[in-house]
């Protein structure tokens, strides 16, 4: 096992752009420098697709913790390809509690949930009652990323605004929400920013986005400028 992490870890720095590394870790305020390869997202896509369902991949996943933040990019790519729901699912769970930054959390998905919404509810609620930053962050990345359309119920709506955090990621991710939530659900949405629902910062972070958002018209934006908390 530890001989096929050794080489998968060779592989991602044979892609290696110091570069990039360095850029990237300005970013991840959460992530050590030293533990930064800079491997830049369209390789590690292509690599996790080139060792997705090979013996390789399988001892990868097991492999936890990971030393560098670009092996949890790399599990998250992997683990994303996987096609069975009941596997994915087993597998995330033995990895989320690893996650330690915005960006694994973020492009961590899964393409089988598509196709398992109502199974992965019971989980959303699980993981966003968690107790690690970055699960909870997930558990709303997920509910919005597929249960703002057609899956959509407003007790959703209920369920992040609910959640009480002084973290910093996952009060933005709250804003990204709620901002989305406006942009495709505007009439449910919009009483939760007019009676002030969310903290003050995250109430004014999600205006913002959706005033910034392409996908909300200027009357809306007009009346969402009047709603800010100084």
């Amino acid at each position: 096992m530890e001989s096929d992490k050794i080489n998968i870890t060779a592989q991602l720095f044979a892609l290696q752009d110091k570069a990039y590394a360095d850029f990237q870790s300005k970013l991840l305020p959460t992530v050590e420098r030293k533990t930064v390869i800079g491997v830049r997202t369209p390789a590690l896509r292509k690599l996790a697709k080139q060792l997705s369902k090979t013996p390789a991949a399988q001892e990868f996943l097991q492999s936890l913790p990971h030393r560098y933040f670009d092996e949890n990019q790399l599990h998250a790519f992997i683990l994303s390809e996987v096609k069975d729901f009941d596997t994915c699912i087993a597998e995330l769970e033995q990895f989320l509690p690893y996650v330690d930054n915005w960006a694994t959390c973020d492009q961590l998905s899964p393409r089988c949930f598509k196709k398992h919404t109502q199974e992965l509810l019971p989980l959303i609620r699980k993981w966003m009652a968690s107790q690690h930053t970055y699960t909870i962050r997930f558990g709303i990345c997920t509910l919005m990323r597929y249960y703002l359309d057609e899956a959509f119920r407003p007790e959703y709506l209920e369920w992040v605004a609910s959640i009480q955090s002084d973290e910093y990621y996952i009060r933005m991710m709250q804003a990204w929400y709620f901002a989305t939530a406006l942009a495709k659900q505007w009439n449910a949405t919009l009483p939760y920013i007019e009676q002030h629902r969310l903290e003050k910062d995250t109430h004014n972070k999600t205006i913002q986005k959706a005033v910034e958002s392409f996908r909300i018209t200027d009357a809306q934006k007009s009346l969402l400028k009047t709603l800010r908390v100084k």
